[in-house]
């Protein structure tokens, strides 16, 4: 079967994602699509909306066929390392096709991008250094040594979201010297971080949200999000009494902020430069993680790089072991499947080149020991118990099932 790999979130799936998903076997022509999906901690350093298991249901019930999940020491990161353990997934799952939907919607500008910041690639380290030198955040000094270049405005413009972690998708096949092949697909009129409605029936998965914790009851998603999710997103309300933000953790994350050692913070991932100081400081002061958040920001730190490190600091996560997540993911950790992607396992998994973990307790990787974690973190969001029940549930859930 020809297979068309897809890296997704799904926070939640919405109209948008079943766009991009029949464009991928429309394009590709593909028998199967596998996705690949960040864990309950996301890339940009939020809880999901909704757990790994349910964000699956949604993927099979609205037509991928096996769902992998992207280990946490890879989701939870920046786009070159994101990019980086998804594409290792789809290579060694055998995938022929990656298929990302993104701004350009051109995939030979993805390329002369590359072989262009190959060329320059000099004067475009050089750059950036200078613009972190003056305070400037590592993204916006990516972007602004980008525009510094000559003849830059020739090629992809690597300002926007879906064109950046294109360009680090490709960046990886290349790096990883895989075979997959690229093909991407214009995105269709909600932008990524749009929060409001931007036509009748497109709407990014920010816009949701927000609209899901509004206080304006008279906001219905419904023509924003294809029947099998909403019937999900009620499924999960009614049975958990909640969907996760990041509010449902500060109390955790201020106890751990005042309780650790400045010692103990600076071990742990992405704290530096004196951070652990102004968050501690910033914990003491603060009653709501917005509140936090506004203490902390600063010109040199974006929101999302902040929130990433306020997940590791939730699950403890230490330098020393993360920096080990850059290049490929060493393990297959399988969250769900179709009978279509039955089939393609039983025809294909002697050929994967990593191992396929099914079963938490058969598997003795190390690395898998962070998205146990993580999953834990995650259901401390929860009360009573709904809590100890979420708590087990990482250890007693088989892959979820789909019978079509």
């Amino acid at each position: 079967m020809k297979a068309v790999g897809i890296i997704v979130e799904y926070n939640p799936f919405h109209n948008g994602h079943a766009f991009h998903l029949e464009a991928s076997r429309k394009v590709t022509n593909a028998d199967i699509v596998i996705a690949v999906m960040s864990g309950n901690f996301l890339q940009r350093g939020e809880p999901a909306l909704v757990s790994k298991w349910y964000r699956t249901k949604m993927a099979l019930l609205n037509g991928v066929d096996l769902v992998f999940e992207l280990p946490y020491g890879f989701a939870v990161q920046k786009a070159e390392t994101f990019a980086n353990g998804a594409v290792s997934i789809l290579d060694a799952v055998g995938c022929d096709y990656l298929c990302f939907g993104s701004e350009s919607g051109d995939i030979d500008s993805f390329y002369r991008t590359i072989h262009y910041l190959n060329d320059e690639h000099e004067k475009y380290e050089n750059n950036i250094k200078q613009f972190m030198n003056k305070g400037v955040s590592y993204p916006k000094a990516l972007a602004l040594s980008y525009q510094q270049l000559p003849n830059s405005k020739n090629v992809l413009d690597l300002s926007r979201p879906n064109n950046i972690l294109g360009f680090h998708y490709i960046k990886a096949i290349i790096g990883q010297n895989s075979s997959i092949k690229p093909v991407t697909v214009a995105r269709k009129n909600a932008n990524y971080h749009d929060e409001n409605f931007a036509s009748e029936t497109i709407a990014s998965a920010t816009s949701i949200r927000k609209a899901i914790f509004s206080d304006d009851k008279k906001i219905n998603i419904s023509q924003y999000v294809p029947e099998p999710t909403k019937k999900l997103l009620d499924e999960y309300v009614n049975h958990y009494g909640m969907f996760h933000h990041w509010e449902n953790y500060w109390d955790y994350l201020q106890f751990r902020l005042i309780q650790a050692s400045n010692e103990e913070l600076q071990e742990v991932y992405e704290v530096e430069e004196g951070l652990e100081n102004r968050m501690k400081a910033a914990a003491i002061q603060s009653t709501s993680f917005q509140e936090f958040m506004q203490k902390v920001k600063t010109k040199r730190y974006t929101w999302t790089r902040l929130q990433r490190l306020c997940v590791h600091i939730l699950t403890n996560a230490q330098k020393m072991e993360m920096t080990k997540f850059t290049e490929k993911a060493s393990y297959l950790r399988l969250l769900g499947m179709t009978t279509l992607g039955r089939d393609y396992l039983n025809q294909m998994k002697k050929h994967f080149s990593l191992p396929l973990v099914s079963k938490l307790s058969s598997f003795k990787g190390k690395e898998i020991t962070f998205d146990i974690n993580a999953a834990r973190i995650y259901a401390m969001g929860l009360g009573g118990i709904q809590r100890q029940l979420m708590l087990k549930q990482e250890f007693i859930e088989p892959p979820i099932y789909i019978k079509k």
